[in-house]
């Protein structure tokens, strides 16, 4: 193959849709799908509203990262801040800014789309943009009430190498920190961070307001 490898827009026809769960964030959808040889398949999927996550890159160069009980796979997962998208349509970098808050409570001066992911097209529609924030400092005002796994979370500092290593060695399994941090491996021994995208790229997945 030739020229740019990229992902295309494709939708293959729907002749039946039904809605068995309908839970407070996320849903189950049950297409029939005809496939271009004119079989028809039934399909199950998870409904999502989309997620942001923050990869946030101290003067150290160490990465915040937090640990919080995953109750789905039964382990304390060690992770980047993230977070859905609350409202249809909002801005991914506000929600990006308002979770680094609310997790780490940090604010960044400088913001950069790190990578795009459907973290698993199979069984989920949902979408997460990993943005790359830098320049950190303390946010000011109280720090965000903790509520439920959050109120159990631990915060730390890890230098970006060790992370690596981590996820690599199998030890790290987060989908948002492992994509992240080796995105970011791969773009500080390349062209570096200033030629990433911008914060307000578009994002056909989850098209927005700016």
């Amino acid at each position: 193959m030739t020229g740019k490898l990229t992902d295309i827009p494709q939708e293959w026809p729907v002749t039946a849709t039904s809605v068995p769960f309908t839970g407070a964030k996320t849903g189950v959808r049950t297409d029939e799908v005809e496939l271009p040889d004119g079989t028809a398949v039934r399909r199950d999927y998870q409904t999502h509203p989309g997620s942001v996550a923050i990869v946030a890159l101290d003067e150290e160069g160490c990465v915040v990262v937090l640990r919080q009980y995953r109750h789905p796979v039964r382990h304390k997962l060690w992770e980047v801040p993230a977070g859905l998208l609350d409202v249809p349509g909002e801005n991914p970098l506000h929600a990006a800014q308002r979770e680094l808050y609310e997790e780490a409570h940090v604010k960044a001066e400088d913001w950069r789309v790190l990578v795009d992911v459907y973290p698993s097209p199979g069984g989920t529609d949902e979408a997460v943009r990993v943005f790359l924030a830098r320049d950190l400092s303390e946010a000011a005002g109280e720090r965000y009430a903790a509520e439920e796994e959050e109120a159990d979370m631990e915060l730390a500092r890890v230098p970006l190498g060790d992370l690596v290593r981590g996820v690599l060695a199998g030890d790290l399994h987060n989908t948002c920190l492992a994509v992240g941090v080796l995105a970011l491996s791969a773009v500080l021994a390349g062209d570096g961070p200033d030629a990433l995208r911008p914060a307000q790229a578009p994002w056909p997945a989850r098209p927005y307001r700016t």
